[in-house]
């Protein structure tokens, strides 16, 4: 299971062997005329988890599970610039000192294999590839139909009814409408190719065992209203990591990191084997394109956007807020049930990390309380909180005597997508429903 499989050959060591010559008498001939190799005891592997990082998350992902109950959780805490994993935790997870004890589903690294509908997080896709193509500014207006717009037989609605939004508070509100006009402006196969670039679609690289491609539909294979659904994170399958890399795009200026959990591999005196660098597989943004929209997520954790509490006194942070319906193998949606999900950075200027947190199915004293805002939101900013202090940042001269923010116990505007007509959707895990 995880690095030890996949270091399985570096971990393991070589046995030695000696072949030699003997006389009739039963002695080795001298000068020894034989091949041998030397044993070699099996390498040390560095992680790039931080131990005090690991400590943080999974303090905070147990809370969460203690709080609201979900069905399963993850948490991924990444460096955009190197693609280092500071710390992964997943529940329900196992003792490993239990390992002959623990259940399948519970062996499962849901950060690399779980593929869920991303929801409203997914937005930042649609918005930086209509930036990047020069098809809109930030500031320029889109008409967002007052909430409840008909496109190809089928109703999209707002979570409440907006006009005209720019491309900034289309980010910021999180409107569905305003998401799937800008998918419009690119057209299908432009919007599709924007996906890909994303790293949606394939495996991230990291090296773990079991990594799962996700699931991105070609545009031959899209519905009428499959553009319009798409931009607001339905139709696809995605991972947690998947999601955590693209967000660290936008945070990186632009460049798609290959995400990384091994450091080093040393011999056992220290003599450096293998010391891996970052990998940058493509610029999928220009950086000017990654700016703006990171300047749009700052709005988003604010007053004005649907994660103020996700906010972290004394820091900027860029995010994204996702409530996704959850997918009913069945077909349709199912009731009352949702996904919800923050992605962010901090600080926004000059990100130290990016951080993902999704948990499924969570239970709240009210169904209005069941949003990426107000349930991620928090658990995010008491994580980053925590790591920004841990990690000796700096907070800005100008707010850092801000408000700490407490737990949100009202609704907000946030951005939960109501069921349309009848679509092609995937499920949310690659595992069979229970």
């Amino acid at each position: 299971q995880g690095v030890e499989a996949s270091m399985e050959e570096y971990l393991h060591g070589q046995d030695g062997y000696r072949f030699i010559e003997h006389n009739r008498a039963g002695e080795e001939i001298v000068p020894y005329r034989g091949q041998e190799r030397a044993p070699r005891d099996g390498y040390q592997v560095h992680l790039t988890v931080d131990l005090s990082l690991q400590n943080i998350v999974e303090n905070e992902i147990d809370a969460a599970m203690a709080e609201y109950t979900p069905k399963k959780a993850t948490i991924v805490l990444m460096r955009p610039q190197t693609g280092e994993i500071l710390a992964m935790a997943n529940r329900p997870n196992f003792d490993l000192n239990l390992r002959s004890e623990a259940k399948p589903e519970e062996m499962k690294n849901r950060a690399i294999i779980d593929m869920m509908e991303p929801g409203s997080t997914f937005k930042i896709v649609a918005a930086a590839a209509a930036l990047n193509e020069h098809k809109v500014r930030l500031d320029s207006t889109i008409f967002c139909e007052n909430g409840l717009w008909n496109f190809g037989g089928a109703a999209l609605h707002d979570h409440r009814a907006f006009s005209y939004l720019s491309v900034r508070d289309i980010l910021i509100k999180s409107s569905n409408i305003g998401a799937a006009k800008l998918a419009l402006n690119i057209g299908e196969q432009k919007f599709y190719e924007y996906i890909r670039r994303f790293g949606f679609g394939e495996r991230t690289g990291i090296e773990l065992p079991g990594e799962i491609n996700g699931l991105i539909r070609p545009p031959q294979s899209w519905s009428k209203i499959s553009i319009t659904r798409i931009p607001m994170g339905h139709e696809i399958g995605v991972t947690p990591l998947q999601m955590t890399v693209a967000m660290a795009a936008i945070a990186n200026g632009g460049k798609l990191i290959t995400p990384r959990i091994v450091k080093s591999i040393t011999t056992v005196d220290g003599k450096t084997v293998s010391a891996l660098s970052p990998v940058v597989l493509r610029q999928v943004i220009s950086p000017e394109t990654a700016t703006e929209i990171g300047d749009a997520l700052r709005g988003v954790v604010s007053d004005r956007g649907t994660a103020a509490a996700a906010a972290v006194p004394g820091f900027t942070i860029a995010g994204k807020t996702g409530t996704a319906q959850k997918v009913d193998p069945k077909g349709g949606y199912e009731h009352g049930k949702y996904v919800v999900s923050f992605v962010g950075y901090l600080p926004a200027e000059h990100p130290e990390f990016v951080g993902l947190v999704v948990l499924d199915d969570a239970h709240t004293s009210k169904p209005e309380l069941n949003y990426g805002g107000l349930i991620a939101g928090p658990i995010f900013s008491r994580i980053a909180e925590r790591a920004a202090r841990y990690l000796d940042l700096e907070p800005h001269e100008e707010i850092r005597k801000a408000i700490p923010v407490e737990r949100v116990e009202k609704p907000m505007p946030v951005e939960r997508v109501r069921k349309a007509g009848s679509v092609e959707r995937v499920a949310l895990t690659n595992a069979p429903h229970h």
